[in-house]
């Protein structure tokens, strides 16, 4: 009777239900989180929405940025103070997950500054990294 039960509950597994609600709604979060940091000045906060290693890969005018270090270096360089930095605001075009540890996004982003108002678009690639949210890849064009 016990080697019976034990061959019953062995072979039954228990399946989580994926429901990416949750996921994308922290996606969205993280970003308005970096849009509030670059619109009081904060570089730096702005990048805890970047995978902090040496494999992210940021693409733009340039070509590929790799590193996180290298990608707020360019940051700080091209806009080193408030004035440069504008007033940012992002705007979610698609947003979709890939899987339990992936989502995409595409959106626009707009700075308004005194001298001029630059736009452009971007897509992330998001990825669930140690239970974190974290862009693991951006490019962006303007």
């Amino acid at each position: 009777m016990v080697i019976c039960c034990f061959i019953v509950f062995t072979g039954c597994k228990t399946t989580k239900v994926y429901n990416p609600r949750a996921d994308l709604d922290a996606v969205r979060m993280i970003l308005m989180k970096q849009q509030k940091a670059w619109n009081t000045g904060d570089i730096d906060a702005f990048m805890e929405g970047y995978w902090n290693n040496s494999q992210l890969a940021f693409i733009g005018s340039r070509g590929v940025t790799r590193g996180w270090q290298q990608t707020l270096d360019n940051y700080k360089r091209g806009y080193p103070d408030e004035a440069a930095m504008g007033t940012l605001t992002f705007e979610i075009l698609e947003l979709r997950s890939l899987s339990p540890e992936a989502c995409f996004m595409i959106g626009k982003y707009s700075l308004v500054r005194a001298e001029d108002n630059p736009s452009g678009y971007f897509n992330l690639l998001w990825e669930k990294k140690n239970g974190q949210w974290v862009i693991v890849s951006d490019h962006t064009s303007g």
